[in-house]
């Protein structure tokens, strides 16, 4: 058993960190490997100092060993993690007109869709618009009334009401007064705006169909710009669209106020006014851990780093920014703290990339099979495999502790990188070279053939990304575990099964004293396809092994895998080899 203090990892486990009555903890069945001691590890760490001032023919002393440059310093401290671009010392810039405008995606929602109506409260009324006109009481009115050229409507008995450029309200107490002036009592009166002149609006400037589009004067300027295909997304501005009027701007639209806020200036378009989208801006790059990348346009040459912030949608976990361009003097990159960005001014051209560069203090582990209490452990980053063990309870007589193993996703990253390595070079080695003769030729094609199906059959594995940390009769490895990983606690088995080339497959009892080929004559042989001389044994803990080592134990797996139909030797030998890699990474016989 581990004698180890886990006071501190006691404080984060939540629970089974108290052993149920007839329980024990997992690690207790095993015996720790043994290693250096703290003050052997600081002996040994003291001699080999020793040596290296040694050779050094005791000259340190005339090295200066004081560092160049401040390596912490917001010029070249860390700048972006390994996962994101790889070992590259800086993250590649980013181009910027590849990247799609804030905006892009506006008019991909159909405002051409509907036409407004144009009876909006805040209409204006104007020259050629209907209105209704009921009255009763003293006097009997029913109509349906045009305003003409000057602006008015002319009322039966009343005479000419100028209603241009009012609402309706107005519209109906400037009516309503007219009426009551000529007959002051028992009069009641109802007016009602019918219908609107539709008008033609010129859309043109960085749009990608400009031209004149129908509509009424109370459609929003998207309606026109989506009639007009909507912005170039390349050259158009999404900041700065006029709205023109016999040569005078009457409103300037900055779709960025839509964006964010649902916020756009509803100027009332008369026949003839002109949409002028502008040509793009300055601009900034924003990129990393945000929602979506994109190219931001700015309204002058520059904004603080608190704007950025506000316009880009920031992942969760974002604590650093990159800000690189260029400047007077030169190239500049400055990495800051995310709190401290806000102040920072940036510039035309700049890029700023948003980075979740705090590394968590702690790790999610998640346990599997048998045991007492949760399932997952929040633990400290540097929580090794025997602190675990030794906090989680189990069924002492229910648990095959020997078979403990890990699921690791980087593993298994590993065994899909080296499986489809190995598939290429097999076709690498036996696609590709001309045949001499006819024959030859045949025997290439019927081989390329085979490759090719063994390859694709290959590439559709998964591997398991099981860890091995059982030592044989040396006890449980005792590992540092990662964000991620599976600890596998198995029950025990009294079962042996049999995959493969094997003419029944199946499960049995499993028998003490019966060897590999007795379970397999009991599972009724070999196939004809079988290789009777690459058979595996799969323990529960990961570990697989041929059949002539291994020693069997209740709930091992028997696979034995097919032969290789080819003739060539050498090509028979390289899909063996594959096929015991499946084997190991999947702990399956891959059919041929």
């Amino acid at each position: 058993m581990i004698n180890r203090d886990i006071s501190t990892l006691s404080a984060l486990l939540v629970a089974g960190l108290l052993l149920l009555p007839g329980s024990a903890n997992a690690q207790s069945f095993l015996q720790s490997s043994t290693g250096l001691s703290g003050q052997q590890q600081s002996e040994e760490q003291s001699r080999q100092s020793q040596s290296q001032s040694a050779q050094s023919g005791g000259q340190s002393s005339n090295v200066d060993a004081s560092p160049r440059a401040n390596w912490q310093s917001a010029n070249y401290g860390p700048v972006v993690k390994p996962n994101d671009y790889g070992m590259e010392a800086n993250p590649p810039k980013a181009e910027m007109d590849k990247l799609d405008p804030f905006g892009a995606n506006l008019f991909e929602g159909g405002f051409r869709g509907t036409m407004a109506d144009g009876l909006n409260a805040s209409y204006k009324i104007k020259p050629g618009d209907q209105v209704t006109l009921r009255a009763w009481g003293a006097v009997e009115l029913d109509q349906t009334i045009p305003v003409d050229a000057q602006g008015n409507v002319y009322i039966p008995s009343i005479g000419p009401v100028q209603v241009q450029g009012m609402n309706s309200q107005q519209l109906d107490a400037t009516v309503r007064s007219a009426i009551q002036e000529v007959f002051p009592q028992d009069v009641q009166v109802y007016t009602n705006l019918q219908g609107v002149q539709p008008v033609g609006v010129f859309v043109t400037g960085y749009v990608d169909s400009p031209g004149r589009y129908a509509g009424t004067p109370s459609d929003s300027v998207l309606y026109f710009l989506d009639q007009a295909g909507g912005i170039d997304k390349d050259l158009g501005s999404y900041r700065q669209i006029r709205v023109e009027r016999d040569g005078r701007t009457v409103a300037n639209v900055d779709l960025y106020d839509f964006l964010l806020d649902g916020d756009i200036q509803r100027p009332q378009f008369k026949d003839g006014d002109t949409i002028v989208v502008e040509e793009r801006g300055p601009a900034i790059a924003v990129t990393g851990d945000v929602k979506r990348e994109y190219r931001y346009e700015l309204q002058g040459q520059q904004l603080s780093g608190g704007d950025v912030q506000q316009l880009a949608r920031l992942n969760s976990g974002v604590s650093h920014v990159l800000l690189r361009g260029d400047r007077s003097d030169g190239p500049m990159a400055e990495y800051f703290p995310l709190d401290e960005f806000g102040s920072q001014t940036v510039q035309s051209g700049d890029e700023v990339l948003f980075s979740a560069d705090k590394r968590a203090e702690t790790i999610v582990v998640e346990i599997e099979g048998s045991f007492y209490g949760p399932s997952r452990y929040a633990l400290p980053r540097n929580a090794r495999l025997g602190e675990l063990l030794d906090a989680v309870g189990v069924p002492e007589e229910m648990t095959s502790v020997h078979d403990i193993s890990i699921l690791r996703e980087g593993v298994a990253k590993q065994q899909e990188e080296a499986l489809e390595k190995s598939l290429q070079r097999l076709q690498t080695t036996y696609l590709g070279y001309p045949a001499r003769t006819a024959e030859e030729g045949k025997i290439q094609v019927q081989q390329a053939e085979l490759i090719e199906r063994f390859v694709q059959k290959a590439s559709k594995v998964e591997p398991t990304g099981q860890l091995v940390v059982a030592r044989g009769n040396s006890g449980i490895a005792d590992v540092r575990l990662q964000d991620g990983d599976v600890v596998k606690i198995p029950e025990t088995n009294d079962a042996v099964l049999l995959s493969g080339e094997v003419t029944m497959p199946q499960a049995v009892v499993y028998t003490p004293g019966m060897s590999v080929e007795d379970y397999i004559e009991q599972a009724g042989g070999f196939t004809p396809r079988a290789n009777d001389d690459e058979i595996l044994v799969a323990h529960r803990n990961g570990a697989v092994i041929p059949a002539d080592d291994a020693r069997l134990r209740a709930g091992d797996e028997i696979i034995v895998l097919p032969r290789a139909p080819t003739s060539n030797l050498e090509l028979a030998k390289s899909i063996t080899q594959i096929l015991y890699q499946v084997a190991v990474a999947t702990k399956v016989a891959l059919d041929l």
